[in-house]
This record gives structure tokens, C-alpha cells and sequence, in this order.
């Protein structure tokens, strides 16, 4: 079967995987009642499903199964097994809450599993700040790290409809693209499995009204876990330079495939830190919330942080030959200069409310002024008028008692 066929077969069955069982996935949870319930944090305003992610796995999975029979893909089962225990933790948590030290622990033996029996770890920085080729125990704590911040990136960027999972469908439709033209096929059909998996459960969680689903934790951070795969992968292929395929700057690259949800996670949890709270107590200061309060519809907000992640992706692919450091900079400077751009139009917008507000109470004062007085005059002589004739009154209440 030819490569290229390979991978639409893969993307278009984990399509309709997903496609088929989301309609089954929500009946079951309104028979079990198993919901989100909104509260002050969120912005659903009415209970939703929240099991999404479990159609993302069934579909990622059986299609990468299905279409890498012919693949000596061994590491599979390691990410697997990895995205076993994310769908695990992710349930309970979606089902019954868990602590975020539990939830912790459920991420690094995942990522333990990855990088030390999978083998899937970073071993060299390309020169990033001096660093070329990393000891193992480096490589392994440092890929650890790595893993468990980019599933809790992915985990905090979804809070409004279709905006991780139109995030990781852009990483990964661009990573799956870059692993077919170097000859990865194996992890081309990872991607492109993740992308047709994403893109059915995309249609339902913005466009659904009576079917609409979310993909809770439990799809966040099966999410997080094979995006961070992807990338590790992507820059350990681009280690040895001089092929065609050859990406300068890989580390740098990456980050602009995924500036948006890693900035905004520095940027909330340093805001919190600053503000001496816990950097994981959760608030509604994130980028995607900041852009509902200046009044964007979900899908305009959607749009608008994909759009941007996407012009960053493409920059850092045509600047990639600038040095390493270099497009390192652009990348934080230019995107932390992004991600507080929002919160100071609204503090903008209030101060200059704040400041308008007494010239224009000015203006009306006097007009405001006589009609309390007009009122309050009439009133009292209505008043005056009832004490000046009480006789009648007493009469009237009196005839009023002999009826």
C-alpha cells in the first residue's frame, strides 16, 4: 500500500471512530448523569458531557494499530500503555475529582513509562544554552519535566470550546506533515490519527447543541501526552543536520508549535506566584478568559489564539536559520507580549470608564437634582393635603368599616 494512502486511511478511520461513538458516549452520560457541572470558573452556563476524551482514545488507538501492521513500530506499546494510565487518571478526575499531587504521580509514571522503557527522551539540546549532548540522568529528569508540563499546558488551555484540540490538530497536522516528508511514517500516522480523531470531536464540542461534548481530563491529558511524544521525537530526528529534511533551531521550532498554551501557563502561574497564591490554584486569568471579557464569542476566541499559534509555527519554520537563540527570543518576547496583550486592553478600557464616568454624572447632576426635587415636593404636598382633612378621612374609613 502506498505511504501516502496509508496515512489517509488512518486519519479518515479515526475519524469516523470518533464520528460514531460520541453520539453513544453522550447517551450514556445524561442516562448516568455524568456531567459538568458549571460554577463560577467555568463558562458553560448548562451541563455538558464530559467523556470526549474517551472517543479521542478509541479512535487514536485502534487507528494507529490498525494502520502500523506493516511498521516495526516497538515503542508504541510503551505510549500505549502510558495513554492507558492518562485515561485512567483523566477519568477518575472527570468522574469523581482527584488531587493534583495525585494527578501528578499518575503523570510521571506515564512519562517514566515513555522515557525510560520506551526510550523516547530528549539526549541532546542542539546547542541550547551551550548544551549539545545530554548524561542520562539529565536527559531522563529533564524529559520528565518536559512531559508532565506539556500535558498540564494542554490541560489549562482548554477552557473554552475547541480550543486545545484545535491547538494540538495544528502541532500535530504540522508534525505529522514534517515526520512523512523525513521518512517517519510510523509517527506521521501517530499525528494524522490525532488529527482525524480531533477534527470529528472538534465538529460536536463547538458546533453540537444537543450533542455537544467536552473532552474533559481525561482528553487533556491523553493530549498533552502525545504531543510531548511528537516533539521529543521531532527534535531528536533533527539532531544530525546536512538532509533535506533537515529543521535548524528544533528546540526553538518547537516552542513556536506550541507557544500559545506555554506562555499562557508561565504567564498564569507567575501571576499567581506574584500575587502569592499557589501556581496550580485554579482562576479565570488565562488568555482564552481575558478575550471572553472583551466580549469574543467562543469561536471567535477559538479562532483568533489557533490563528495566532499558527503564524507562529509558520514564523518559526521560516526563521529557523536566524540561530537558535535568536528565534528563542522572538518566540518568548513576542509571545508574552501576545498573551498580556488582552488583560491590558481591559485594564485600558476600564480606566478609561472610570476616568469618563464623573464628567458625564457631571453633566446630568443639575437635570438629575430637580427631578428628585420635583419628586420629593410632590410628595409632600400629598402629604400635607391628607393631614389637612382628616375628617373626611375618618369619615371615609368609617363608612367604609358600616359597609
Amino acid at each position: 500500500m502506498p505511504l501516502f494512502l496509508n496515512i489517509i486511511i488512518c486519519f479518515v478511520l479515526a475519524a469516523m471512530l470518533v464520528f460514531f461513538s460520541i453520539p453513544t458516549i453522550i447517551g450514556i452520560s445524561r442516562k448516568k448523569k455524568l456531567y459538568d457541572i458549571p460554577n463560577k470558573r467555568k463558562v458553560n452556563t448548562h451541563v455538558v458531557p464530559t467523556l470526549g476524551g474517551v472517543a479521542i482514545f478509541m479512535g487514536f488507538i485502534i487507528a494507529v494499530t490498525i494502520s502500523s501492521y506493516q511498521y516495526p513500530f516497538i515503542e508504541f506499546r510503551y505510549i500505549l500503555t502510558a495513554l492507558t494510565i492518562m485515561l485512567f487518571v483523566g477519568l477518575k478526575d472527570d468522574l469523581m475529582d482527584i488531587s493534583a499531587s495525585s494527578k501528578f504521580i499518575g503523570e510521571f509514571v506515564a512519562a517514566t513509562i515513555v522515557c525510560v522503557l520506551g526510550n523516547i527522551r530528549f539526549t541532546n539540546l542542539h546547542g541550547l544554552l551551550g548544551i549539545h549532548e545530554l548524561n542520562p540522568v539529565f536527559s531522563i529528569v529533564l524529559s520528565l519535566l518536559f512531559i508532565a508540563f506539556i500535558i498540564n499546558a494542554i490541560n489549562l488551555i482548554d477552557g473554552i470550546d475547541g480550543l486545545a484540540s484545535g491547538i494540538v490538530m495544528v502541532a500535530s497536522a504540522t508534525l505529522g506533515i514534517w515526520f512523512y516528508v523525513s521518512g517517519n511514517i510510523d509517527y506521521s500516522l501517530m499525528s494524522f490519527a490525532l488529527v482525524g480523531a480531533l477534527g470529528s470531536f472538534f465538529l460536536y464540542n463547538v458546533f453540537g447543541k444537543s450533542n455537544k461534548i467536552f473532552m474533559g481530563d481525561t482528553g487533556s491529558l491523553i493530549l498533552g501526552l502525545i504531543l510531548s511524544v511528537l516533539i521529543i521525537r521531532f527534535n531528536e530526528l533533527n539532531i544530525v543536520g546536512g538532509k533535506p529534511w533537515y529543521v535548524a533551531a528544533s528546540p526553538s521550532v518547537s516552542l513556536g508549535i506550541v507557544i500559545l498554551p506555554v506562555i499562557d501557563t508561565l504567564r498564569v502561574m507567575i501571576l499567581r506566584m506574584i500575587h502569592g497564591r499557589s501556581p496550580f490554584k485554579a482562576d479565570r486569568n488565562h488568555i482564552h478568559h481575558k478575550l471572553l471579557d472583551l466580549h469574543f464569542t467562543h469561536i471567535q476566541a477559538t479562532l483568533t489564539l489557533v490563528g495566532v499559534n499558527l503564524l507562529f509555527t509558520i514564523a518559526s519554520f521560516s526563521l529557523q536559520n536566524i540561530g537558535l537563540h535568536t528565534l528563542m527570543l522572538i518566540n518568548v518576547v513576542a509571545g508574552f507580549s501576545l498573551a498580556f496583550t488582552p488583560s491590558i486592553i481591559l485594564k485600558y478600557r476600564t480606566k478609561r470608564t472610570t476616568i469618563a464616568e464623573p464628567e458625564l454624572t457631571h453633566k446630568e447632576i443639575e437635570e438629575i437634582s430637580e427631578i428628585l426635587q420635583d419628586t420629593i415636593s410632590s410628595s409632600s404636598i400629598r402629604e400635607n393635603r391628607k393631614i389637612k382633612n382628616p375628617i373626611s378621612q375618618h369619615k371615609g374609613n368609617k363608612k367604609v368599616m358600616t359597609d
